[in-house]
C-alpha cells in the first residue's frame, strides 16, 4: 500500500475518533474567509472548548460511513470546515455570535447542518440550537428560579419584623 493511503486511512480514523468523542459537530461553509477571520474564530472555538478543522469531504464522507452515519451526502461539498463541540450548542453560538457581531462574515460563514446527539440538524435546526443560551447560563437560570421564594419570604419575614419594631 502506498504512503498516501496509509495517510488518509490515518486521518479517516482521527475524524472518526472526533466524532466520536463529541456530542455535536457543525458543518460550515467558509467560502472567502480570510486568514485574521479564521484566526478569531478559531480563538472563539477553542476558547469554548471546541475544534475547528478543515478535511477533505471525501474523507470525512468515509468516516460517516464507517460509523454508520447516514444524511451527510448533500452536504459534502465544496469548502466546508467542521466544528467538533463537546456539548450541543457551543458550536452554532459561536457561529450565530460571530456573525452578529461582524455581519460581513454572514455571507461568508454559512452553517450547512450538524451533527447533534446522533441525528442529522439542517440549516434552521443550526440556527434554533444557537438560540438555546448555555448549560450554564440555565443553571444561573434555574439557581435562580428556585431562590427566588426563598428571597421573598425573607424579605416578608423582615419586612413584618420592622413594622413591629
Amino acid at each position: 500500500m502506498s504512503a498516501n493511503f496509509e495517510a488518509k486511512k490515518a486521518v479517516v480514523e482521527e475524524i472518526k475518533q472526533k466524532i466520536e468523542a463529541s456530542k455535536a459537530i457543525v458543518l460550515v461553509n467558509y467560502n472567502k474567509l480570510t486568514v485574521a477571520e479564521v484566526t478569531e474564530l478559531r480563538n472563539r472555538f477553542r476558547a469554548a472548548s471546541c475544534e475547528y478543522k478543515v478535511y477533505k469531504n471525501t474523507l470525512v464522507k468515509k468516516s460517516f460511513d464507517e460509523l454508520g452515519i447516514a444524511g451527510f451526502e448533500n452536504d459534502l461539498n465544496g469548502t466546508t470546515a467542521f466544528v467538533f463541540c463537546p456539548d450541543e450548542t457551543s458550536g452554532c453560538s459561536i457561529i450565530a455570535k460571530a456573525i452578529k457581531e461582524a455581519p460581513a462574515l454572514e455571507e461568508k460563514l454559512v452553517p450547512k447542518c450538524a451533527y447533534v446527539s446522533g441525528a442529522y440538524v439542517d440549516a434552521e435546526g443550526v440556527k434554533k440550537l444557537a438560540a438555546i443560551p448555555s448549560r450554564e447560563v440555565l443553571l444561573a437560570r434555574m439557581v435562580g428560579c428556585l431562590q427566588a421564594p426563598i428571597a421573598n419570604l425573607a424579605y416578608v419575614l423582615k419586612a413584618i419584623a420592622e413594622k413591629q419594631n
